[in-house]
């Protein structure tokens, strides 16, 4: 299968900072990929350069063609609080320039399951809603990729969960979804492909199968336990 993002020799630098160090990986239709890695690991530059907030110092980030460009929800929304949740979508549909912005915030509601919710402020939803917005934002537009950066950070578990039916439905109609965690078990679990970066180097890239089987008996088969052989294996090295 074709890759729909492809990513090639990306580094970036920050002064003396080497933040990312020669990233390499596709991503194709329908995938769900997640980045792990320590705190400084690279996770969000990654996805920044990606979802092009962020330009690399060198390398590169290609979409073959028909590109659609990369919806991009930002840990930190950009949502409007005194706005509802329909004139969100409204507004993101406008600056995206969807030909039909009220049948995409009609669908991304009902995708969302935010519908009855569409005139309610911002203000007044559940830190798990809201988040739902974000990412209904993210995908106004209808972007073959979609990347998030933490998307479930400070969710409950059950506002995690539906977070992640409305992600896990989008992916199963072909949009590729990568997204970064600190939460290793969510990768586990919600990602068919596991990215570990350490200090900007990308260490593994496979299924959280894979990873376990590599750790072999250090892991026990136990994911968390396999990631955390590969850094320290990684650091021996």
């Amino acid at each position: 299968m074709s890759a729909v993002l492809s990513v090639c020799a990306v580094a970036k630098r920050f002064g003396e900072l080497q933040a990312l160090r020669g990233v390499s990986f596709d991503v194709r239709v329908g995938e769900v990929v997640a980045v792990v890695g320590p705190n400084g690991a690279g996770k969000t530059t990654l996805l920044s350069i990606i979802a092009r907030v962020q330009r690399p110092t060198s390398g590169s980030v290609s979409e073959p063609a028909p590109a659609g460009g990369v919806g991009w929800v930002p840990q930190e929304t950009a949502l409007y609080a005194k706005l509802s949740v329909a004139e969100n979508l409204r507004l993101f549909a406008h600056l995206e320039g969807v030909a039909e912005p009220e049948a995409a915030v009609a669908r991304m509601l009902e995708q969302a399951g935010l519908s009855a919710r569409a005139d309610e402020r911002l203000e007044r939803l559940s830190g798990g809603n809201r988040q739902r917005v974000n990412v209904a934002a993210g995908l106004i537009a209808d972007p073959p990729v979609l990347a998030l950066d933490e998307p479930s950070a400070a969710l409950d578990p059950g506002q995690r969960e539906r977070l992640w039916s409305f992600i896990s439905g989008r992916a199963a109609t072909g949009t590729s979804v990568i997204f970064s965690t600190h939460a290793v078990e969510e990768a586990r679990r919600h990602a068919t492909r596991v990215l570990v970066l350490g200090e900007g180097a990308l260490l593994f890239d496979d299924s959280p199968q894979a990873l376990i089987a590599r750790a072999g008996e250090a892991a026990g088969g136990d994911f968390e336990r396999a990631f955390l052989w590969l850094l320290e294996d990684a650091g021996r090295a």
